[in-house]
């Protein structure tokens, strides 16, 4: 028997799997369009600081890489701690008081920096990472209180999309601007791009909260009450990917470096940056949502073969292409997780522990694979770091199997249970 279904049931499921509806419906919500435009800007600047130190430290003051290793190390671990602290700031005072005192150490830092000398420039890159302009946090909290919980995936996309593109263009334009003039003459344009950044911030003053949310000061909630074990596993799952990424990033490198193809770099970058991009776009686009847990270890069991390409670099871009879809999806994934796990008197804490988490894992997967790459071959800087995302995702596997059979329990109507009973 042959089997025919009318064309005006089919059509709709056709166009549900690649629907742009998700996008317009959530940039069609008043203030999302303008934070996502600010926000692509002024993280460029902020992108480009790790490459601007390192110039300078290397070129300027005549310290090798280990010395540029240990300012770029000093200003994450700042951020990692700041981060969080800020978070809290902005949820007991608002966002602008925080703004200006962010904005304000900015000016301090990136005006002074040309001048420190190298013992200097270093505890001032730590209080400079710890009062660190706090638009990654600030931006996800603010899409959280613009964007109903239901649109909040596409819109997360579009942020995770946004930065994708924020570190395709910052680095980039600081390396050519240190090469092509100067790298102090970069400290003072990387340095006045955020310092705008924060002044763009505090005119634009998005919300932080809900307009079904109170104004003014919350109860208290002790941590005990929203650092739940589900929380805790979101935050585990986001540093764990970007310690592949960070990991990744490395890899690549040192695999071209290998096989006479380091000129290649940047496209091989490129092409996983765009794969991003896609994989960002598809994540937003579908119908349904996927768990941050199976993304992460979907990314790290892609990232795990990935040095198998390494002979050419065509053949490296295509191997990465897979994990490449999978790193937009996944922060977008556990920024989206943190913002419905958070209440609205905390989320600003929280998202900034969220970001402190990225930050460690990129900071600890760069030197762990370079670590593995120099005591094996290149291959293994993406088998050790993968390995190491599909670890952690064993480990909080058991976080998320509880609590969907509490979610399928809560579920159950009443009426069902009267009858089985």
């Amino acid at each position: 028997m042959r089997l025919s279904y009318p064309r005006s049931r089919m059509a709709p499921e056709v166009r549900t799997v690649v629907n742009l509806k998700p996008y317009r419906q959530a940039l069609a919500l008043p203030g999302l369009r303008s934070l996502l435009l600010v926000s692509v800007l002024a993280r460029i600047p902020l992108t480009a600081t790790g490459v601007t130190l390192t110039f300078y430290v290397v070129l300027d003051l005549g310290r090798g890489y280990g010395a540029a290793g240990l300012v770029g190390a000093a200003s994450t671990i700042g951020a990692a701690l700041g981060s969080p602290l800020l978070g809290r700031l902005v949820d007991r005072r608002g966002l602008r008081p925080v703004l200006v005192l962010t904005t304000v150490a900015e000016a301090v830092f990136w005006a002074s920096a040309p001048a420190l000398s190298y013992p200097v420039l270093l505890p001032a890159a730590f209080l400079a990472g710890l009062l660190a302009l706090p638009v990654f946090s600030v931006v996800r909290q603010s899409v959280a209180a613009l964007v109903p919980v239901e649109r909040r995936r596409p819109a997360y996309a579009l942020d995770s999309m946004s930065v994708e593109l924020s570190f395709m263009v910052g680095p980039a334009l600081a390396v050519a601007l240190a090469t092509a003039i100067s790298p102090r003459t970069t400290l003072w344009a990387v340095g006045a791009g955020i310092v705008a950044s924060g002044v763009a911030f505090w005119l634009l003053n998005p919300p932080t909260r809900s307009a079904d949310e109170p104004a003014g000061p919350h109860r208290k909630v002790p941590r005990r009450e929203w650092l739940t074990p589900r929380l805790l596993a979101v935050l585990a799952v986001s540093l764990a990917a970007t310690l592949v990424l960070g990991g990744t990033d490395v890899a690549v490198v040192a695999v071209l470096r290998s096989s006479g193809e380091v000129g290649w770099t940047g496209a091989v970058l490129a092409m996983w940056a765009v794969a991003s991009l896609v994989g960002g776009f598809a994540y937003g686009a579908v119908s349904r949502s996927f768990s941050p847990l199976a993304l992460m270890a979907a990314l790290s069991l892609c990232t795990i073969p990935v040095g198998l390409g390494g002979s050419h670099w065509w053949l490296l871009c295509l191997a990465l292409v897979p994990a490449g879809a999978l790193c937009a999806p996944t922060i977008a994934a556990t920024s989206d997780a943190v913002s419905r796990l958070a209440p609205a008197g905390v989320r600003g804490e929280a998202m900034g522990l969220h970001g402190s988490a990225v930050t460690v894992g990129i900071a600890v997967g760069a030197p762990l694979a370079g670590a593995v790459i120099d005591a094996s071959a290149p291959l293994w800087g993406f088998a050790v770091t993968g390995a190491i995302g599909v670890l952690v995702a064993l480990v909080v596997l058991p976080v998320e199997l509880r609590h969907r059979r509490e979610t399928a329990g809560e579920a159950v109507p009443a009426e069902l249970v009267t009858v089985t009973t």
